[in-house]
């Protein structure tokens, strides 16, 4: 992936609800886990991987958000995407943020994960436009801090990624990041929509793949999940 398409939209407009009444004052980005907030995390990882300018989508408590991203100095340079209006999910929050993002193939990272290793790296390393549309990472469930749920996809031989289904578990969890071209957001609902809509219809096509993170790997959801991941920042 060329140094000119990195580029970045952050998913940072969630409602926070499962962290109850902390989310009701501050917004799930703005938790703090060590040193830095949740979005700081993900910015700073951004920018170690090359990723000069971010897209950051902002809906509930928004000022607080402006606020913080605009007092902040360093890469990425960060431009809002406003959803104060209306929450648009978040396949409808990239599609609405398309136009301020420049380059045909980025990146798109959730706010509320936090990596320890080269997954954005492994991530552009392998990436490959002529054979994918969308290249995600994928956390084993068994090293996914703060994960609580039966897991998301398998994985196969050529790197193909297949849902659960009814299976009862699935042995890896969505990392919170993806590269993808901006293609696979044509043809989408004017409205909110999940991303998971446009990776069903990417991989039907056979143009998802998936790249297993072999870092450490934190999901902040809830109270609990704050703890234990603070304690490892801690350290």
């Amino acid at each position: 992936m060329s140094d000119a398409s990195r580029t970045a939209m952050v998913l940072a407009a969630g409602l926070g609800r499962r962290l109850g009444e902390i989310g009701t004052r501050t917004p799930k980005p703005l938790i703090r886990v060590g040193d830095k907030t949740l979005l700081d995390h993900v910015l700073v990882e951004l920018a170690a991987g090359g990723v000069k300018e971010a897209v950051v989508n902002v809906h509930h408590l928004a000022p607080k958000l402006r606020e913080h991203l605009g007092a902040r100095t360093p890469r990425p340079h960060v431009t809002i995407s406003d959803e104060t209006d209306r929450l648009m999910d978040t396949g409808g929050g990239i599609a609405k943020a398309l136009p301020l993002i420049a380059s045909n193939e980025f990146v798109v990272a959730a706010s509320d994960v936090i990596r320890r290793g080269d997954g954005l790296e492994a991530l552009f390393a392998a990436w490959n436009a002529a054979r994918m549309d969308m290249l995600m990472l994928l956390q084993p469930r068994e090293t996914a801090t703060g994960f609580d749920g039966p897991g998301d996809f398998f994985l196969n031989a050529s790197g193909r990624p297949a849902r659960r289904g009814d299976a009862a578990r699935a042995p890896f969890v969505y990392a919170g990041l993806f590269v993808c071209h901006r293609r696979v957001y044509a043809d989408v609902p004017a409205g909110p929509f999940s991303n998971n809509l446009v990776w069903d219809r990417v991989n039907a096509a056979g143009r998802l793949f998936g790249l297993v993170h072999e870092g450490d790997w934190f999901h902040v959801g809830t109270p609990a999940a704050i703890t234990l991941a603070d304690d490892a920042f801690g350290d």
